[in-house]
């Protein structure tokens, strides 16, 4: 996408600082209360991604500078990048690992996801994590090619994975 926004005249850079006033100015006012979460979509149009890469060339101005106190961050395949980005994360803020794909109906395995938020747990610590599908099943009308069965499986995978990894809470 950074090519893409070269190509198109912009400089990415200038875009995220651009974006995070923007994101700022509109829940800058929240009450003190409310708890607000970004997810950084890579684009789910019927099962298909828009960008890729890892989140490194943005993390530290993201997670630094935006005034949100969770990030849902997109982890389900390789295009994510690995997670030394999280090493960026302030202590006050809150990840939740998209690592449940919402795109392909393959049913993650309890093993391999719990391998994921270890890895994750390098960098900010467990109790500072969450795990979610990587996006919607349906982000467009059209939703994703996979059917409401292997959503719920996959739905009821997250909560197998999350009580053997965080327990009962």
């Amino acid at each position: 996408v950074r090519e893409q926004v070269r190509a198109g005249g912009a400089d990415p850079d200038d875009l995220i600082d651009v974006y995070i006033d923007a994101i700022n100015d509109a829940v800058g006012n929240r009450p003190a209360d409310m708890t607000c979460g970004l997810h950084l979509c890579r684009g789910n149009f019927k099962g298909k991604y828009l960008s890729q890469g890892g989140y490194e060339p943005v993390a530290e101005r993201l997670f630094n500078d935006l005034s949100v106190d969770a990030f849902f961050l997109e982890y389900d395949t390789d295009r994510a990048g690995d997670f030394t980005p999280l090493r960026l994360v302030p202590d006050d803020k809150h990840v939740v690992l998209g690592i449940v794909s919402s795109k392909l109906a393959e049913l993650e395995s309890v093993d391999a996801l719990a391998r994921r938020i270890d890895e994750a747990a390098k960098y900010v610590p467990l109790e500072r994590l969450s795990m979610s599908p990587q996006c919607g099943f349906a982000s467009a009308v059209s939703g994703n090619p996979i059917t409401a069965d292997v959503q719920q499986a996959k739905l009821s995978r997250i909560v197998e994975t999350a009580l053997q990894v965080w327990g009962e809470t």
